[in-house]
């Protein structure tokens, strides 16, 4: 069983920043990968980025360039560094831990941070 708390989330204007964290109840780099995963109205949840236990990441297009992952063993904690914001990076995000066990993959979720960009 993995918790996972997150923080960092708010209202900033189009072309400003906000760093997300992700504390986890255990260390990050036991379980396989942590991401950051994000849900606008209507729309679908989709990955923005994760992490593996051995360091790579991966993002989606829409965030390359703009947005790092990276993870502190030490806090147990993976953060979300989100520059050069838009509009439409406004979303519900969500903190993800993947564990593959024999049965197949355990995900956990945190409850969701909101990041509001005006424009």
């Amino acid at each position: 069983q993995v918790q996972l708390v997150e923080s960092g989330g708010g209202l900033v204007q189009a072309g400003g920043s906000l760093r997300l964290s992700c504390a986890a109840s255990r260390n990050i780099f036991s379980l396989n990968a942590m991401g950051w995963y994000r849900q606008a109205p209507g729309k679908q949840r989709e990955l923005v980025a994760s992490i593996t236990s051995g360091g790579s990441t991966n993002y989606a297009d829409s965030v390359k360039g703009r947005f790092t992952i990276s993870g502190d063993s030490a806090k147990n904690t993976v953060y979300l560094q989100m520059n050069s914001l838009k509009p439409e990076d406004t979303a519900v995000y969500y903190c993800n831990a993947k564990m593959i066990i024999v049965a197949g993959p355990l995900n956990y979720w945190g409850q969701g941070t909101q990041v509001t960009v005006s424009s």
